[in-house]
């Protein structure tokens, strides 16, 4: 029996992670000048209400060291081996991280067996390739042979999201201060994804909250020919938005038939960048 980990940028319930014997490392971060190195330490809700005020907000990344501690502690459990998922290396240096942690421990124990796999996905996107790892697990695929299969699918993890302001986005770097301005004045709502090489990339400009959510699912149909069997659970993250977030799930079962959703809360590490009233939608799809 092998140990899959992954971090907490997956933000997948904790409920989840203790149901199926998931490992997490948790990435740090910071608000209002206060940096914490464990998600339960605050609040969500407090977090971005803290956001909503003004209240800077940073995060970084897990050391080599850390990742070490970690993979060496689970095969001192007797597992077989360790498949560590790591966040898009488009977004963060975690995967980074991951391989030289894993070299560390290489160094003093030649026969470790341990795989770092780049998601190229974030946040409940993430979660998903998590949620395939385990099924692949538990319908008894070997460590090698799941690390195959989440390489030669990772580009089918689609992921579409929508922020509610660009303040945040301009924060974070990704827009510039003039179209963040102009983008609030006129109710302008970016529509995003997730490309090929894990990086998040600007698609759309919709006006208005509503249609933004309606390109979300939109954005689905565009994207599942094919693969319609292959999303028995559909997953959203919000940024302290859960009605937006079952609007889009409502909008999704009404067109295309689903009855699974994890919903679940955009956590700090990713909400940091994203702002409060981000939607984000993960899907299996014929391409990003």
């Amino acid at each position: 029996m092998y140990k899959i980990m992954t971090d907490n940028m997956a933000d997948l319930p904790k409920e989840y992670f203790d149901e199926h014997d998931i490992g997490m490392i948790t990435l740090p971060f910071g608000i209002d000048g206060q940096m914490y190195d464990n998600v339960d330490d605050v609040d969500v809700k407090d977090f971005y209400a803290l956001m909503r005020e003004g209240k800077e907000t940073k995060t970084s990344q897990p050391s080599p060291g850390l990742f070490k501690e970690y993979m060496e502690e689970y095969l001192s459990q007797g597992y077989d081996g360790v498949l560590c998922l790591c966040i898009s290396s488009g977004i963060s240096g975690t995967y980074n991280s991951a391989l030289n942690g894993r070299e560390l421990l290489l160094e003093e124990k030649p026969d470790a067996n341990v795989i770092v796999v780049d998601s190229l996905c974030a946040s409940l996107g993430e979660g998903l390739f998590v949620h395939k790892a385990v099924q692949n697990r538990d319908n008894g695929m070997s460590m090698e042979e799941n690390a195959k299969w989440l390489e030669e699918n990772k580009l089918n993890f689609v992921h579409a999201f929508t922020v509610d302001d660009l303040v945040y986005l301009y924060r974070g770097g990704r827009v510039k201060k003039s179209a963040a301005v102009l983008g609030t004045i006129i109710n302008i709502k970016p529509a995003l994804h997730v490309d090929n090489e894990g990086k998040l990339i600007n698609l759309a400009k919709v006006k208005g909250r509503r249609k933004s959510l309606n390109w979300l699912v939109d954005y689905m149909g565009d994207h599942i020919a094919g693969y319609e069997d292959k999303n028995e659970t559909v997953f959203i993250s919000h940024a302290d938005c859960i009605e937006d977030a079952q609007y889009v799930a409502d909008r999704i079962k009404e067109r295309f038939g689903y009855e699974s959703f994890m919903i679940n809360y955009i956590g700090p590490a990713i909400g940091a960048h994203a702002g409060p009233g981000t939607v984000a939608l993960f899907f299996m799809g014929n391409e990003r």
